[in-house]
């Protein structure tokens, strides 16, 4: 047997065929045109154009953050800046190809040198760049083969174009070289339920066709497997859909409930949610209908769509984020002044606090749908940083009729003053995508610092034991809303060290809902003294993981 180690995403395992990504096409180079500059630029145009299209149309199939990066990849294509720099270069009299090429690489440095979110929209420029050349060259752009049958698809990394249209009938398991657990790859990993390895590196010399298993649980990927560990695989498989097709409460091996939550990001995602046994929501955001007005929603408009929301979830908690805009989601009619760095900016409660009649408006429609419907709902802050912060919403959502107001711990301030912050609020939600950010000063849209976004990071979870305790001794919830609560082994942990609630990608419901059934609440309290013990992410992990059972 041999053996090459990753991060799994998820608890699930695959065995299946090898059918390897085509490599990147190869650079074009430098050379003069043979048939002008006009003709050149007509093609350089038609190339991109046609690009951003299909780029669009994947987007308007699918839903969530596949269409988000979709939708900005799209926009990338049709850049003006862009194409002023492809332009440039065709006045000098290459060809098509190398102005392409060429500007999409400066364009590429430019972005990383600004970093944010502009930095990590850079990592896309790569995939653009290739599907253009792809049409200018009249070949079939790189991406998902199709052998015929099902298979284990491996990869250097999956471009998010790739990743959003996969074909689930077909591709058994995911493995790449590269990338991490936070990566755009395992993100979009998890929620379409794909079981996944990344990050190993081993797996560079795995030949098309070649069986393997691919375990998520153990972060391993066996390339010379028996026909009876085969076998096991498949049993096991089918177990995990069994279980997933009649999801039960979240609970711990004693009996503790812990309430599994979904994350959506507008009312039409309910349906899948319910589906696949969540028992409401942990994280409903609001931006969808912020995002692409150019004013602000009404309070009609507003209401409608949490009317929907509710009424999906009748009986059951649905927890309503306020606007989060600022950093990566600017809005204009919010604040448009340009911040140097926007991510230690005006965002979040920040934002609404000053443009207080937005804040007023979406308390107001909030409450009228809660007035309309039947489901048990709780609203939150985000990006809540005071103890003076939480009087302030908690207050005022109540003038408002908003019967449990709670906040977003996102920020090492908030989550060490959570014991005051607790005597005011009725709950909290930590995020833990952005609690891990602040924490390690690490960008979480900057691909060159991704190795510190990692929120396994011993420093991350002393912060999410404060809450958890804070909650505890105030007899308050405390859930999790971040990308952590979908890893099923960090999502034991976080139980361990308080947390009372889990929300998450509904397609992570089925793995987290069996790691927990694995666990006692004093297992869980081991779990997490383990993983504070470690020096670093990677050790915490795995002393985590030695103090498990065997999944």
């Amino acid at each position: 047997m041999s053996t090459l180690r990753g991060v799994g995403i998820g608890l699930g395992a695959a065995s299946g065929p090898v059918a390897r990504m085509a490599e990147a096409l190869p650079a074009p180079t430098k050379q003069s045109s043979s048939i002008g500059t006009d003709a050149e630029r007509s093609r350089a145009r038609d190339a991109i154009n046609t690009v951003a299209a299909d780029l669009q149309q994947r987007a308007d199939a699918v839903t969530g953050t596949a269409r988000e990066v979709l939708e900005a990849q799209a926009m990338i294509a049709e850049d003006p800046t862009l194409q002023e720099e492809i332009d440039a270069r065709l006045d000098e009299g290459t060809t098509a190809e190398w102005a392409v090429h060429d500007a999409f690489a400066g364009f590429r440095a430019t972005l990383e040198a600004v970093g944010g979110y502009l930095g990590e929209r850079a990592a896309d420029l790569d995939d653009i760049a290739q599907r253009v050349l792809a049409r200018l060259r009249g070949v079939a752009a790189p991406g998902v083969p199709d052998p015929g049958h099902p298979f284990v698809l491996v990869a250097r990394d999956l471009a998010p174009a790739d990743t959003a249209l996969l074909n689930l009938d077909r591709v058994l398991a995911l493995v790449t070289t590269d990338g991490g657990p936070t990566s755009h790859t395992a993100i979009l990993a998890r929620e379409k339920g794909i079981v996944a390895v990344v990050g190993a590196a081993g797996a560079a010399h795995l030949t098309d066709g070649q069986t393997v298993i691919v375990d998520a649980a153990t972060g391993i990927v066996d390339d010379a497997p028996t026909e009876d560990e085969v076998a096991s695989v498949q049993e096991r498989q089918a177990a995990r859909d069994t279980t997933e097709a009649e999801p039960t409460a979240g609970a711990l091996a004693d009996g503790t409930p812990v309430a599994l939550l979904a994350n959506l990001g507008k009312p039409g995602d309910a349906a899948d949610a319910v589906a696949r046994g969540a028992e409401g929501v942990g994280l409903f955001r609001t931006e969808f209908l912020f995002l692409s007005a150019s004013q602000a929603p009404t309070i009609a408009q507003q209401r409608e769509s949490y009317i929907e929301l509710l009424q999906a979830f009748a009986g059951r908690k649905v927890v309503v984020r306020l606007l989060d805009a600022g950093a990566d989601k600017p809005l204009a009619f919010l604040n448009d002044a340009h911040e140097g760095n926007p991510a230690l900016g005006l965002r979040g409660l920040r934002a609404l606090r000053a443009s207080e009649d937005i804040l007023r408006e979406q308390l107001t429609a909030l409450a009228e749908a809660d007035a309309a419907t039947s489901a048990d709902l709780w609203v939150m802050a985000p990006m809540v940083t005071t103890v003076e912060e939480t009087a302030y919403f908690t207050g005022l959502a109540r003038e408002f009729g908003v019967k449990t107001a709670g906040v977003m711990v996102e920020v090492p301030a908030s989550a060490l003053l959570a014991d005051r912050v607790l005597a005011h609020a009725d709950f909290a939600s930590i995020g833990t995508n952005d609690l891990t950010q602040y924490t390690m000063a690490a960008d979480r849209l900057l691909g060159s610092v991704a190795g510190f976004q990692d929120p396994w990071h011993p420093a991350v979870l002393r912060l999410v034991r404060e809450v958890g305790s804070a909650g505890e001794r105030h007899g308050k919830p405390v859930g999790i809303c971040g990308e952590a609560a979908a890893d099923p082994l960090l999502a034991v942990v976080l139980v361990g060290l308080g947390a009372t609630s889990l929300s998450m990608a509904p397609a992570a419901l089925a793995d987290v809902r069996r790691a927990l059934a694995m666990h006692t609440r004093d297992a869980a309290r081991t779990l997490a003294d383990a993983a504070l013990g470690a020096d670093d992410a990677i050790g915490a992990r795995e002393a985590a993981r030695a103090a498990s059972h065997p999944f």
